[in-house]
Formats: C-alpha cells, sequence, structure tokens
C-alpha cells in the first residue's frame, strides 16, 4: 500500500512539473494547447505514461505526440533536476481518448433524449 501512494504522488509530481515544463520551455510548433491528464508510473519507476489531450485535427493531435516524445529525453534530465528521485521514469506520451469518448457518449444521450421528446413512448405516429 504505502508502494502505491509513493508511486501515485511520484506521478502526481510528474504531471505538475511536465505541465510547467511543457509551458514554459518547450518550443516545438507541434506541441500546442496540450493538457495533461493523468500520469501512470510502472512499480520500478523505469517509466511512466503521460496521458494528453490536445485540441485540433486528429492529424495535430498525432503531430503533437510526436513532438512530445521527440522532446522526452529533454524533458526527462529537467525533470531530473527538479524532482527529488533517485530514478526520473522514462516518457511515453499516449493520447487520452476518455475525454473523447465522454463527449461523443453525452451526445447520443443528448440525440436520444431529443428523440423521445419529439416521438414520445406509447404514441403511434399516424
Amino acid at each position: 500500500m504505502a508502494a502505491e501512494t509513493r508511486n501515485r504522488k511520484i506521478a502526481d509530481a510528474i504531471q505538475r512539473e511536465l505541465s510547467e515544463l511543457i509551458r514554459l520551455e518547450l518550443r516545438d510548433p507541434r506541441v500546442a494547447m496540450v493538457t495533461l491528464t493523468d500520469v501512470e508510473v510502472s512499480r520500478d519507476n523505469a517509466h511512466a505514461k503521460v496521458f494528453f489531450t490536445a485540441l485540433g485535427t486528429d492529424a495535430q493531435v498525432l503531430s503533437c505526440q510526436h513532438g512530445l516524445q521527440s522532446a522526452a529525453g529533454f524533458l526527462r534530465s529537467q525533470l531530473a533536476h527538479r524532482l527529488p528521485i533517485r530514478t526520473v521514469p522514462q516518457l511515453h506520451f499516449e493520447v487520452d481518448v476518455s475525454i473523447a469518448r465522454g463527449a461523443h457518449l453525452s451526445r447520443l444521450i443528448d440525440d436520444a433524449i431529443e428523440d423521445d421528446r419529439k416521438h414520445p413512448p406509447g404514441v403511434e405516429a399516424v
């Protein structure tokens, strides 16, 4: 249990510091309008999955992911200076699809409610 708490604290610290580094230090034009949504650190702190969302088309989001991945070494070295941990994990950036999935489900629910308003159950169209 203590290891899980420690990993969560490390993940939170990585997310906080990476957000600031990306916003203030990263100059890659592909990386714009990025929000880090979560970080998952492996048990041995060797790897960290960094989940993000970005505004734009699918191609722009993919380009942003490539930009983040190409800056992973720089970001990791900056984290080594900022965080008091022995091992700074390798960073792996992944697009967070949960927000888009939630928005899609919300649209489907709204459409179903609107359809029920137009065609109430039990009333047949003539």
